[in-house]
């Protein structure tokens, strides 16, 4: 493990290959990057940032796993989003435009980036409350979300209040607790929104300290019940940051879980880009 495991978010990463804009506010764009390689388009894979859906963290820290994820052949797309503490953040547009984001990206990338991204819904990779927000648009919109790899998700947003996780930061989402406001925590928070019928992969580390991993449990739990197609992946040397480090000993396990959900999902291409 890193002395420092937050050190991969201020990490440089090389710029994107292009910046598109799904709506007119600044904060509705995404940064793409071309897959490696030659071969026939391949799926979209949207990495959604986390950060407790806080103004103070943008795309930028998850540059350096998308240009990884690049580098082993898949169309990448760093979809950016209003969030709390900025005009516009919080309920509900933090949550609609990432909903917004994920479901116009594979034909903005496809314009961007001519031949390498294939006309199917995106797989998407949230990281902490970015894996909130992927599971939140599986659920809302199954059809624009070909699969959910959720990284030390913040899977229950009722418990993580409770928790008061990062000081607060579910009850700056949706502007209280839930016994504040019900109907929001209803349609936003994944423990209520089961099941999911997206393929769905959740790694967390035993070690998280943002994150507990009793909450991925808990979610997994709930949803296979249900008859949500979720796995659970933990790692018991891991902690919150390790997941998005592409130099950590956990990256290893978050390509190989890509690779599965990719050759899982129906076939684009006789070939997985992550060998």
């Amino acid at each position: 493990m890193p002395a420092d495991p937050r050190a991969v978010l201020t990490r440089p990463a090389p710029p994107p290959d292009a910046t598109v804009a799904y709506g007119d506010h600044p904060d509705q764009c995404a940064d793409l990057r071309r897959p490696a390689g030659d071969g026939p388009p391949r799926r979209l894979v949207v990495v959604v940032h986390g950060g407790f859906w806080r103004a103070e963290y943008d795309r930028t820290h998850t540059g350096p796993m998308a240009a990884a994820l690049a580098a082993l052949g898949h169309p990448v797309a760093q979809v950016e989003y209003r969030r709390t503490g900025q005009p516009g953040g919080g309920w509900p547009h933090t949550l609609t435009d990432v909903l917004a984001g994920v479901t116009a990206l594979p034909g903005l990338a496809a314009a961007a980036l001519p031949g390498l991204v294939a006309s199917a819904p995106p797989i998407v990779v949230g990281h902490s409350a970015g894996g909130h927000l992927a599971l939140y648009v599986a659920a809302h919109a199954p059809a624009a979300v070909g699969g959910v790899l959720a990284l030390a998700p913040v899977a229950d947003l009722a418990e993580a209040y409770r928790l008061d996780l990062d000081g607060g930061a579910v009850a700056a989402l949706l502007g209280g607790g839930p016994s504040d406001v019900p109907d929001r925590y209803a349609a936003t928070d994944p423990s209520s929104l089961v099941p999911i019928q997206t393929r769905t992969v959740v790694i967390h580390g035993a070690l998280d300290q943002q994150v507990p991993l009793a909450i991925s449990r808990s979610w997994v739990s709930a949803a296979r019940a249900a008859g949500s197609p979720a796995t659970l992946i933990e790692l018991p040397e891991c902690e919150h940051f390790g997941l998005i480090a592409p130099d950590s000993a956990a990256w290893p396990r978050v390509v190989a879980a890509l690779r599965s959900l990719h050759d899982d999902l129906p076939g684009i291409d006789a070939a997985s880009p992550s060998r």
